[in-house]
């Protein structure tokens, strides 16, 4: 074969060759079959079919396509996986008029399908008090039979038919499995009052699934107003004291500064809420948080070691992408604070 005709033969397949790789495609690609057993069909070696399918990519015979929903972020979504070494991150687009809305709605609907996915039959589910867990939960339509446990008490035991005993009842419900809601206030006005409270059997029945809880959903909130749960709650001059600390992130009543340290430990001390060092023992625990108001926020809490996968949207990613240096993998589960 003289050089011109090879070139022309390397730059177009003929008729055969061009039936033969499509049909050795739609093997591979649509059928499933792997490539000695397309061999033995074809009657040619399997490094052969390697070299059809892969002349197949380069003509355009075969287009692969990587599509996923159009609301969900898959770039951003594994470039901040990869960053903050988390197990999941679930990136949504933000909506168009919600810039300064923290935590959009459509971030509850996303985390209900992720729950979905990592809740496993016999597990126990944790719920911390939050809007976008409320909102996880209202979503819900899928868990396997699990025990659903409420992490935290409310911001207003007032409020609690429609806040996080009616989350923790609607997933026992979707699951069919047994329900420990909390019936009490997350804040209390001294120590005292919160170690009565988490003697009453109700509450401590459900104190006691704590280091059973397998998978938890929390929310996490800026230290500002109505975006933080605990920094509502609290006095100015209480709200002024934290803040000399260099809080900058609160999540089920933990207060963490900038770089993820806890601070304001005495604040636990009346509070009804899972502890830190028990959110660090459970293997999954997701946190639902976006808009651009909360990225430090977030960044925080991520820093804590206390997260292993984040459920977030557009805004709040492109922050947490250029937020300082990369800390350090969350999957590690190491406190910063060394202790």
């Amino acid at each position: 074969m003289s050089g011109m005709s090879a070139g022309r033969s390397a730059m177009r397949m003929g008729p055969a060759e061009l039936v033969q790789a499509a049909a050795m495609a739609r093997r591979f690609y649509l059928e499933g079959k792997s490539k000695i057993q397309i061999a033995e069909e074809f009657g040619v070696s399997r490094f052969k079919v390697a070299r059809v399918l892969e002349t197949a990519l380069e003509r355009d015979l075969v287009r692969i396509e990587i599509r996923v929903p159009a609301e969900l972020d898959a770039e951003r979504s594994d470039a901040l996986r990869a960053r903050y070494g988390l197990r999941h991150a679930v990136v949504v687009e933000s909506p168009a008029d919600a810039e300064e809305t923290p935590d959009p709605e459509n971030l509850g609907e996303v985390a209900a399908d992720l729950l979905g996915e990592l809740v496993n039959e016999g597990d126990v589910l944790g719920l911390a008090w939050g809007r976008s867990t409320i909102h996880m939960a209202a979503a819900l339509d899928r868990l396997p039979p699990c025990t659903v446990v409420q992490l935290t008490g409310v911001y207003d035991a007032g409020t609690a038919e429609r806040g996080s005993v009616e989350a923790v009842r609607r997933a026992a419900q979707v699951s069919g499995g047994d329900a420990h809601p909390i019936y009490a206030p997350m804040l209390l006005p001294d120590a005292a009052t919160a170690s009565a409270l988490r003697n009453q059997t109700g509450i401590a029945r459900a104190f006691e699934h704590f280091d059973k809880v397998t998978v938890a959903c929390v929310s996490i909130g800026s230290w500002e107003p109505g975006i933080s749960t605990v920094h509502d709650m609290l006095s100015d001059e209480e709200r002024a004291h934290y803040a000399s600390l260099g809080v900058a992130a609160e999540m089920s009543a933990h207060l963490f500064d900038a770089e993820g340290r806890r601070v304001g430990r005495d604040l636990g001390e009346r509070c009804i809420t899972v502890k830190a060092d028990q959110l660090r023992s459970i293997p999954e625990v997701v946190a639902i948080a976006g808009g651009q108001r909360k990225g430090p926020a977030i960044d925080a809490v991520l820093r804590s070691g206390l997260v292993t996968s984040l459920v977030t949207d557009t805004s709040a990613a492109d922050y947490l992408m250029t937020a300082g240096p990369a800390p350090k993998p969350a999957l590690n589960r190491a406190d910063p604070d060394g202790v």
